[in-house]
């Protein structure tokens, strides 16, 4: 089994209810640049992975618009997630790459943030701000008792 997590109808699986499904994912392939020898000029193994945010019925919609928020900077003007995967030599490998990229991306847009608790200076964080307002008060006072000896 490959490093994708899927789940029974080979949706890529991102907790908490949310999936892609394979069926929005819009795969093409092209030639891939680099090394490679005479087999690299022939074959096309480099993927480029599409997957539509805005139009997909895999997310719950508050997550579908934390996902739209994180990922805003990275979609196309159609709401499109666009992914290219040529690490590998083979197809196979870099469809499979390409999945797990846009997996762990998404997955990470997901994650709400922790609330921030407020909290309170301690009593000796306190008194160090006020000893400071304090010395710095005092040399500034220093300064202008030099300034009338002129």
């Amino acid at each position: 089994m490959s490093g994708v997590d899927e789940n029974r109808e080979g949706d890529l699986s991102l907790g908490g209810g949310n999936r892609i499904p394979l069926s929005e994912l819009v795969e093409q392939a092209s030639r891939s640049g680099g090394p490679g020898g005479q087999h690299v000029n022939t074959s096309s193994t480099r993927v480029t992975l599409r997957w539509n945010l805005r139009e997909t019925c895999g997310l719950r919609v508050e997550a579908k618009a934390r996902a739209l928020a994180k990922l805003e900077k990275r979609l196309t003007r159609s709401g499109e997630l666009v992914l290219h995967a040529d690490a590998h030599r083979s197809r196979h490998r870099n469809r499979q790459d390409a999945r797990e990229r846009l997996q762990t991306l998404v997955a990470a847009a997901l994650v709400a943030p922790t609330p921030r608790r407020p909290t309170k200076p301690t009593r000796a964080a306190r008194t160090r701000r006020l000893d400071a307002k304090r010395r710095r008060g005092e040399s500034k006072q220093q300064r202008q008792g030099r300034a009338d000896d002129d």
